[in-house]
């Protein structure tokens, strides 16, 4: 196997057993959301590919989707742990930005963002394009960390030398603003991530 992805896939490995040191079983978070989301069905799309734990977990339930992110560097991350799996056949990568997006209006049935609301300067800005890709009778299902789940990733974050940057907007602030746009909400969480599941009334 290529030595970039044997490479990559031990940043990953390495990457795992750090969150498992505090605690979380990332696997078991990421088959949670899945539980939650489910049915899911039609043209996926997931918002902010990250290191790529959630697509991994996508792929290997056999989903085929299209994922972006605005981080070339992630995504190459992403892409390589995908293709030590032998999984990235399933996965159309892009670099996009999240505020401004090129896909045509409802183009998925099922959109995910996992874990990247937090990060976001305009986090209403990527909101109203997700809305406006959803097809009206799919469902937009966002998760982020719980405040445990935030605590956690101070601490991974710290234990690596590094400040968790987050910015004020979170799912509480965005429920309302769903509402508003005329969808309904359900919710779960585990210890570690909340999820809301937006749909079309």
């Amino acid at each position: 196997m290529d030595k970039e992805v044997l490479e990559n896939h031990k940043r990953y490995l390495e990457r795992k057993a750090l969150y498992k040191r505090f605690g979380c079983d990332i696997d078991r978070e990421r088959a949670f959301i899945i539980e939650k989301a489910q049915p899911i069905y039609g043209d996926i799309l997931e918002a902010g590919t990250g290191k790529g734990h959630f697509a991994l977990a996508l792929a290997k339930e056999g989903y085929r989707f299209t994922t972006f992110d605005i981080s070339e560097q992630e995504q190459k991350f992403a892409r390589l742990n995908l293709k030590y799996f032998g999984l990235d056949y399933l996965v159309d990568f892009r670099i996009e930005n999240g505020e401004s997006l090129s896909f045509k209006d409802n183009s998925f049935d099922i959109v995910f963002s996992i874990n990247t609301f937090h990060h976001l300067i305009n986090p209403y800005k990527v909101l109203d394009e997700l809305i406006r890709l959803l097809s009206f009778e799919g469902k937009l299902v966002l998760s982020d960390f719980t405040k445990e789940g935030m605590a956690l990733m101070d601490k991974i974050h710290a234990s690596e030398g590094r400040k968790h940057e987050v910015s004020k907007t979170t799912l509480v602030d965005i429920e309302p603003y769903l509402i508003k746009n005329g969808f309904k909400i359900d919710k779960a969480s585990s210890k570690f991530q909340e999820v809301l599941i937006a749909q079309h009334q």
